[in-house]
């Protein structure tokens, strides 16, 4: 069951309209990245989840990904004001004011529809995690690359309190990583000394190799690649 509460998570507003901006913006409503796919990434993933206290922080994480989702829709409406003019987005979407009256559609910054295919799931809850993790960075990514073309202070402000969330999430998602590290795939697959050697195939190439130090990298003077 979800909740309505008739409040934002954190108050939105702007110093004037910005339809080009606003645009920009979609990328965080209905992109690869964005809230939408983000909610419905942990929801998807919840299902199956045994350990009662995961399942509830992805739980968790997804409602307030939806309430995200509202702060940036109803941010971009502010930002595409009351005047239907395409003539204002020089690059991006436009079918907010060709199709849907101004209303944030979930669409993308090029005006591409949201699709499912950018959600997520394997059912490994290792796998799950680490996808979950790289998505909060990526999202933080997005948002950097947004605060950066915009010097309206309160959307900055709004910019700056999700970027700080998907933070939060991110921390989340990495410490129930680390509860969980020796499961599932991570515990059936790649645990022979095969996952533990480098193969030095960049020449020249640094001493400091990555990889287990326990098992020398094989180099380019071992033509058969066997470990030595």
């Amino acid at each position: 069951m979800f909740k309505h509460e008739k409040a934002l998570l954190n108050p939105v507003q702007v110093e004037r309209p910005n339809p080009q901006y606003a645009a920009l913006l979609q990328e965080q409503l209905g992109g690869a990245n964005g809230e939408l796919k983000a909610a419905m990434q942990y929801i998807a993933q919840s299902f199956r989840i045994k350990d009662p206290a995961i399942k509830d922080l992805f739980m968790d994480i997804a409602a307030e990904e939806l309430s995200h989702m509202e702060m940036v829709a109803t941010t971009i409406s502010l930002l595409n004001g009351h005047d239907v003019d395409a003539q204002r987005v020089v690059v991006g979407e436009i079918e907010s004011h060709v199709l849907t009256g101004l209303n944030p559609g979930l669409l993308n910054a090029s005006g591409y529809s949201w699709t499912a295919d950018y959600v997520s799931v394997t059912g490994d809850l290792c796998a799950d995690l680490l996808s979950n993790i790289a998505s909060e960075q990526r999202a933080k990514v997005v948002y950097e690359y947004l605060y950066r073309q915009i010097n309206d202070k309160h959307v900055r402000e709004t910019i700056d309190f999700l970027l700080n969330r998907e933070e939060a999430h991110n921390a989340l998602f990495r410490e129930a990583f680390n509860r969980v590290q020796d499961t599932g795939s991570n515990q059936s697959f790649g645990v022979t000394t095969d996952s533990r050697i480098y193969f030095n195939l960049s020449s020249p190439s640094p001493n400091n190799h990555f990889g287990d130090t326990q098992a020398a990298p094989p180099s380019f003077n071992n033509p058969n690649n066997n470990p030595v």
